[in-house]
């Protein structure tokens, strides 16, 4: 079987959501499968800059990669982000025309949601079964944040999501929440809405020697790190952070350590140093192979998103810093599933982002606990609920049924 993975970002340089497809391709081609992933050329979230000296067709680990170029579509103004979003279906469907012969099944990975329209009419053009794998639902949680305002791109937007679950055979969502949020809007979905819990591999933080490298890389000896990793944008609503770092400056152990870019980082490091904070350290994003060692060098994981979100999207950097054996400290807006996976996991504290005293109370508990019992429950629940090869399995049920 041939299958065709779609996806704005492969392979990734730091952990991300996207890392998923990556793992994925990799876990399909063990198993016997054909397996070609279209992309865009590697130029944001990167641990070091890149060149763009990637070839535009090439073979990784087994995968034929297609890469893509397009227009910007990160740390950029929207109407460029925009205009990259509208055209860069069609560039992608360019490529696959010019380089792929067969395809049985398609996976697309959304955002971005124009992604949709290459499974839509690869579908079409080769007869294959096509399966849309949302992340986040968009254009609601754009709208939600005040990121989309034009009432013109809304609607366009509103119908290219209608347009896109209409011709997917199946759509995926990562959680029970997204789910009924999906099944209350566009409950004609029926048996074609499938949970598909996102995965994650205990195994490549297990075995990993704790050295200290990363304390001492940022002069952090002797501190109690809590580390945000990832991207820095209005989703995360990471100006909350900044509160609750002020309100804990007498505690000197607390350090808050975020790792990462994104569209919000200046700010954040221009506010930060008008308060004064010396409790807040900004670092680049490290490589992916990196990362293990980074998370399991800190005591705590955190993971934020703003009350301005209005859907049930779960962080991706959840399930990262569970493998991890690290606890977790949650700020999120009410609706999001990580509230859910925190408590049953029992793995850390959550609380509604912008609770302050709340977020506060959370972070010194874990902070007078030296047992890590939470981080140790972490690791336990997603070796057991999200298992790479058991979700894996689902994927192929969906893709050769």
């Amino acid at each position: 079987m041939n299958i065709l993975l779609v996806t704005d970002s492969y392979p990734p340089e730091i952990r991300s959501a996207s890392h998923l497809m990556q793992e994925l391709a990799e876990g399909l081609v063990k198993r016997g499968f054909c397996v070609c992933v279209a992309t865009t050329y590697p130029a944001y979230n990167l641990a070091e800059k890149s060149d763009n000296d990637y070839p535009e067709v090439s073979l990784e680990n087994g995968i034929n990669v297609i890469r893509i170029k397009t227009l910007p579509h990160h740390k950029v103004n929207f109407i460029v982000r925009g205009l990259s979003q509208v055209t860069m279906p069609y560039l992608f469907l360019k490529k696959i025309k010019q380089y792929c012969d067969k395809v049985d099944s398609v996976l697309v990975y959304s955002p971005p949601l124009p992604l949709s329209i290459v499974g839509e009419k690869v579908k079409k053009l080769f007869g294959a079964k096509y399966v849309l794998n949302v992340q986040d639902i968009f254009p609601q949680n754009a709208i939600d944040l005040g990121v989309l305002r034009n009432r013109l791109l809304i609607s366009y937007f509103k119908r290219l999501e209608e347009r896109a679950y209409r011709e997917a055979d199946i759509v995926t969502v990562h959680s029970e929440g997204n789910y009924n949020f999906l099944m209350e809007r566009y409950p004609h979905l029926g048996n074609k809405l499938k949970v598909l819990h996102n995965w994650m591999d205990t195994q490549e933080f297990e075995g990993i020697q704790v050295n200290g490298a990363f304390r001492k890389k940022y002069s952090l000896e002797n501190k109690f790190i809590v580390l945000f990793a990832g991207v820095m944008g209005p989703s995360q609503g990471l100006t909350f952070l900044l509160q609750v770092a002020e309100k804990v400056k007498e505690f000197s152990e607390i350090v808050f350590l975020l790792v990462g870019d994104g569209m919000e980082k200046e700010e954040l490091v221009r506010k930060a140093e008008l308060k004064g904070l010396q409790n807040v350290i900004f670092a680049p994003f490290v490589p992916k192979k990196e990362y293990p060692s980074l998370v399991k060098e800190c005591n705590v994981g955190l993971v934020s998103l703003t009350n301005q979100n209005k859907t049930p999207v779960v962080p991706g950097k959840l399930l990262g810093y569970m493998a991890a054996g690290i606890p977790v400290l949650a700020f999120l807006n009410k609706e999001s599933d990580g509230h859910a996976i925190v408590h049953k996991a029992q793995c850390g504290y959550s609380s509604i982002w912008g609770d302050t005293e709340t977020a506060i109370s959370n972070l010194l508990k874990l902070y007078k606990d030296k047992s890590n019992t939470l981080g140790q429950n972490g690791f336990r629940y997603v070796k057991s609920h999200f298992s790479r090869e058991e979700i894996l399995e689902q994927i192929l049920q969906y893709i050769q049924s």
